[in-house]
């Protein structure tokens, strides 16, 4: 028994190593790359912010989409009907702030109820419908994504050269207010924007995405998306399917300001990583087993050396080291992406110093949290989604049930 657990702690090992090399690897991508300038590429762009209620910072996050530091761009808005709260605020929003903004138009768009994909693309493929066809770039955002003034200059630059990919930021949780929820979430969602690179496994998030027009319509995105839940996987599993990249800009990282309580937080993570499951199942499934590996490798070598020690095993020093460089390198991992994203949202550092903190000195318990969260999304079809519940029979078989 002891030599197959020797087994066990030497793959271990060497598999919490190589996880924590690629962590570094892509934390000093993401700090190279936000270092860039990109001001000399201008193609003809519009921003499409779908909305749904007031966020917790809405209109700090709309104005992020009025003052970017681009020309030309279009910003255009949409609600499903002018009794979300959300449509009387743009409204004013844009009655008080439209004269400073950069954008050389700015509208609100009533998209009315979806019937066979989610709402929030139901909004985008309405204001789709009706670009200009001078647009060159397609930019979504969504309304709880504040963005820095370069944001737009940033998202657009990967297809400076002519690909024809798409390209994509990600979102961090910066609490509003320090509980343990809101702690929990940002911490969580940390140890997914780890793992973000210059690799071929990256996936879009759709509140920070960019693709041109002539790649959206020849991957056949908007019939793909009128019967759908998911805007960014979906997206993503298109642009692979065709041999494009999908590229991760790390400057089109965006500060997310949120709390939340404990029953909303499971909702979250049930409801993303369903969402995966449905979508990109092989993505789901690495996400599993990488979590089940580092959580699981991480408490079974801690019994497995307590538990020796005990006996007095043979190996018994061997497991109490490789338990203490497991631990260690987790921790490691803790601390790069905590000063990785500090550098990348510099302004939210104040902010985030309490979720910096929980996240390097409890990144175990996060851990036990997320693999529950993932385990539970192994269950069901059916989510709700800002109000309203969607069953995913397939990923392109979607029913409306209110």
């Amino acid at each position: 028994m002891s030599d197959v657990f020797f087994i066990i702690a030497t793959i271990l090992l060497i598999g919490q190593m190589l996880i924590t090399l690629q962590v570094i690897g892509n934390a000093r991508y993401a700090l190279k790359k936000s270092e860039k300038v990109r001001d000399w590429y201008r193609p003809s762009a519009i921003i499409i912010v779908p909305c749904k209620g007031l966020d917790a910072a809405f209109e700090q996050n709309i104005l992020s989409f009025f003052h970017q530091e681009y020309q030309p761009y279009r910003l255009w808005f949409a609600v499903e009907d002018t009794s979300d709260p959300a449509y009387a605020q743009l409204n004013q929003i844009i009655g008080r702030y439209s004269p400073q903004s950069s954008a050389q138009e700015i509208q609100v768009f009533v998209a009315g109820k979806t019937t066979g994909c989610s709402q929030k693309l139901h909004n985008i493929l309405f204001c789709y419908r009706q670009i200009p066809a001078e647009v060159e770039i397609l930019v979504f955002a969504d309304s709880d994504a504040c963005a820095d003034n370069d944001w737009l200059s940033h998202i657009v630059y990967p297809f400076h050269s002519g690909k024809k990919g798409a390209a994509s930021g990600y979102r961090w949780f910066v609490p509003k207010i320090n509980n343990s929820a809101t702690l929990a979430l940002s911490c969580i969602n940390a140890v997914v924007g780890q793992v973000l690179g210059n690799t071929r496994f990256n996936q879009a998030w759709g509140g920070s995405m960019a693709i041109p027009a002539s790649t959206f319509q020849e991957l056949g995105l908007e019939a793909i998306w009128s019967r759908s839940i998911s805007d960014d996987l979906t997206l993503s599993s298109a642009v692979r399917q065709t041999g494009k990249k999908m590229i991760y800009v790390p400057s089109c990282m965006v500060a997310s300001y949120e709390m939340t309580t404990w029953p909303k937080l499971f909702e979250f993570v049930r409801r993303q990583f369903l969402i995966t499951r449905v979508y990109a199942i092989r993505t789901w499934l690495f996400g599993l087993f990488s979590i089940i590996f580092s959580v699981g490798g991480l408490w079974l070598m801690i019994g497995t050396a307590v538990f020796a020690r005990h006996i007095q095993d043979k190996n018994a020093t061997f497991f109490t080291v490789a338990a203490a460089v497991i631990f260690a390198a987790q921790f490691i991992r803790a601390v790069i992406r905590q000063r990785m994203i500090c550098h990348l949202l510099e302004k939210d550092k104040k902010a985030m110093r309490a979720a910096v903190w929980a996240d390097i000195l409890l990144f175990w318990v996060w851990g036990i949290i997320l693999l529950i969260g993932i385990v539970s999304s192994a269950f069901g079809k059916t989510i709700c989604w800002r109000g309203i519940r969607y069953r995913m029979n397939s990923p392109l078989d979607v029913v409306v049930e209110q």
